[in-house]
């Protein structure tokens, strides 16, 4: 049988009367009463709000939009995430408790996921993306009908995994196009092209839109230019220096995925411009909206303010009323196919550049029972989809040929001292990294004369690790840490090593941290030759909730996890700034990593890249680059990668010991009672002695 060619035309117009059909039966909906109440009542608002996408859609459509005025866009956003808000959330479906009360346990939870993804067509209509719209609106009607058919509760969920299965190849290469193509340019066509000191552009993406928003974009404007190439150079040339410092030849390569948070478009497009210089275009998408892309609290891509994190929070695992084997594979296959429809684009891809927020309100979760979560089959099903999904990326995107930079700003959210917060984060974002250079350098001469390093907790802080370094065969060239100045991890502040497993042993605690973006309280792990053995932490009334808190949401799922990384922070300059603010549980871990010793769970720092060879700028190779489950890529790569890295650091007020051990027993102290003592570090404690007069002064001010 010959092959039936679609022309692009055709098929648009296929979709548009498969789009007119479905909103025409939905537009019936409303009108009719031929379920049980409760159940009308959830099908008649999703029609209204389906109805209402529609006129979104045709509003972007027609021009109308960009006609609007601040106080009628205003008015539209807020109709669009009302619902969701927490003083609404709980009468909301999206609330897996309100739909598991009104309509049922079973019932209730896959009404709820389809509630969550009808949300989807907010960005596909300022997108004017009708495909997205369609398969949604078709999805809607096929579990209307099943109702209407008094179909059984198997048959509602067969509907949701097909539409998944069946769709989920279109979503992928979307996706893929998305990060790879600059053609794909919604977002960076509102970058360049808006009147940024018109404000109104914010509602142009169709994100949530706060004061917070709409504060730093106007903050953003009212910078002088020269500080706004400031806050962009340091961000490109970081992810510059980053190939350089890697060894890895960014001439190859062609596209930039740029990352942020509504509100710095200022900034971005001077980096935008910045990277067209070296020869970069710029992609950018939007962060997931949908169980194709998942929803997480911790967002990826271009995002507007969150709503109601508690939302994301109860669908982050929508995908356990699907997820099964077969599913899996499906899922690889269409990731497989997008990869290779896109592979000359994903030969010249660089890798991302991200703009991270941090300020918000500390989020603390509530677990729900009513919310969808994987069993103990499905969490492996995804752990294994998740590692070959990292080996499929791999395999086109060369983790050796690919970088990275982060930076991170504050929001408004932060406090009244927002304007002189941001100042002081320009400020460590742009510290001399030369001085850090060499005293880190000093730190690390001394740290390759160890065979361990030995980590104590002071006060309140139960830690006590043993971490065992690699064995330098020739000390004159070796070394074991990086000397990680303003590149990939922006600002300056941190040596870093990956230890050796064996050997790597204690329990590591911090009475509260922050781990993309969930409070942990007194958090602990205990550690057994490099790998985790045990966990808790104090957030929850049982042991039970708080070990899978751990398991979710830092463990992904795994069963252990290696010791990936363990590093010193150097950056008292950011630890003091914290603390004179108050914003200690409100710092990123980019900061935060910098403010003490370290300890990553995972994967390592050169995941995927071991074999590029890495120098340090006193012209010694760095050695540590592996561990004993990451060298297995090269028997069994399946067992050798995690796809995850969580960074958990001791403040320096916690910290009563870090030393190295030397071969012959002699331990040298490097930090004691949370002050550096190794002799060329003095400079670093210069920033607590400011703290200190600061907290005289203040006294003084009191009494």
């Amino acid at each position: 049988m010959e092959d039936i060619y679609i022309s692009e035309a055709d098929r648009a117009d296929l979709e548009r009367e498969r789009y007119e059909l479905a909103l025409e039966r939905i537009r019936e909906i409303p009108g009719e009463s031929i379920l049980e109440e409760q159940a009308q009542t959830y099908f008649h608002q999703m029609a209204g709000f389906v109805l209402l996408m529609d006129q979104v859609r045709d509003i972007v459509e027609s021009g109308s939009l960009r006609r609007m005025t601040l106080e009628e866009l205003q008015k539209l956003n807020r109709e669009l995430y009302e619902d969701i808000l927490p003083e609404h959330y709980g009468k909301s479906y999206g609330n897996p408790d309100y739909a598991v009360c009104c309509l049922g346990e079973s019932i209730g939870r896959m009404l709820s996921f389809l509630y969550a993804e009808l949300r989807g067509m907010i960005p596909a209509a300022f997108e004017q993306n009708r495909f997205d719209m369609l398969i949604r609106a078709e999805l809607f009607l096929e579990v209307y009908q099943a109702f209407a058919c008094e179909a059984e509760e198997e048959t509602i969920r067969q509907i949701l995994y097909w539409y998944v299965s069946d769709y989920y190849e279109p979503e992928a290469m979307e996706r893929t196009a998305g990060m790879l193509c600059p053609g794909r340019d919604f977002a960076r066509r509102i970058v360049m092209e808006s009147d940024l000191t018109d404000l109104r552009y914010l509602y142009y993406y169709g994100e949530y839109v706060t004061d917070g928003e709409l504060r730093t974009a106007k903050h953003l404007n009212e910078m002088p230019e020269e500080k706004i190439r400031l806050l962009a150079n340091t961000y490109t040339e970081g992810y510059r220096i980053g190939f350089e410092v890697g060894n890895k030849d960014i001439s190859i390569k062609k596209t930039v995925n740029v990352r942020y948070g509504l509100g710095f478009e200022r900034m971005i497009r001077q980096a935008v411009l910045n990277f067209d210089r070296i020869g970069l275009k710029t992609t950018i998408y939007r962060a997931g909206t949908s169980i194709f892309q998942g929803r997480s609290v911790n967002k990826t891509g271009f995002f507007g303010a969150n709503p109601n994190k508690q939302f994301d929070y109860d669908h982050k695992e929508d995908q356990a009323l699907v997820l099964d084997k077969l599913l899996v594979e499906r899922k690889l296959e269409c990731m497989k196919n997008a990869y290779e429809q896109y592979r000359e684009e994903a030969a010249v891809f660089g890798g991302p550049a991200v703009l991270e927020i941090f300020g918000e309100k500390p989020f603390q979760p509530e677990t729900k029972e009513t919310a969808c979560r994987l069993s103990g089959k499905q969490q492996k099903l995804s752990v294994e989809y998740a590692s070959r999904a990292g080996m499929l990326q791999n395999e086109y995107i060369p983790g050796e040929e690919r970088s990275f930079t982060i930076i991170a700003f504050p929001v408004p959210e932060i406090g009244e001292q927002y304007e002189q917060i941001f100042d002081d984060i320009v400020r460590i974002n742009t510290l001399d990294y030369k001085k850090y250079r060499d005293i880190q350098q000093r730190i690390i001469d001394v740290l390759d004369q160890g065979v361990t390093v030995r980590v104590k907790g002071a006060g309140a802080n139960r830690t006590d690790m043993t971490v065992r370094l690699h064995e330098l065969k020739d000390p004159a060239k070796e070394t074991n840490f990086e000397n990680c100045v303003a590149d990939v991890n922006i600002p300056v502040g941190e040596v870093f090593t990956s230890p050796v497993l064996t050997g790597t042993d204690g329990i590591l605690h911090v009475t509260r941290v922050f781990l993309n973006e969930l409070e942990y309280q007194d958090l602990w792990l205990k550690f057994t030759d490099g790998m985790v053995s045990d966990y808790g932490c104090a957030n929850f009334g049982t042991d039970e909730e708080n070990r899978k808190y751990i398991k979710d949401n830092v463990m992904f799922h795994h069963d252990t996890l290696p010791l990936g990384e363990f590093a010193i922070g150097t950056n008292t300059t950011a630890y003091v700034a914290a603390r004179r603010y108050g914003i200690e549980d409100k710092m990123p871990i980019l900061i935060a990593e910098k403010t003490g010793p370290h300890f990553a769970v995972g994967d390592t720092c050169y995941s995927h890249a071991e074999n590029v060879r890495v120098y340090n700028p006193d012209g010694k190779e760095i050695i540590a680059k592996d561990n004993e489950v990451s060298v297995l890529r090269d028997t069994d790569v399946s067992k050798a990668y995690f796809q995850c890295h969580t960074d958990i650091t001791i403040p320096y007020d916690e910290l009563g010991e870090l030393s190295v051990v030397t071969g012959e027993g002699k331990s040298i102290p490097i930090i004691l009672n949370g002050q550096f003592v190794l002799p060329g570090c003095e400079e670093l404690n210069r920033a607590f002695l400011s703290q200190k007069k600061c907290c005289v002064s203040t006294e003084k001010i009191v009494h």
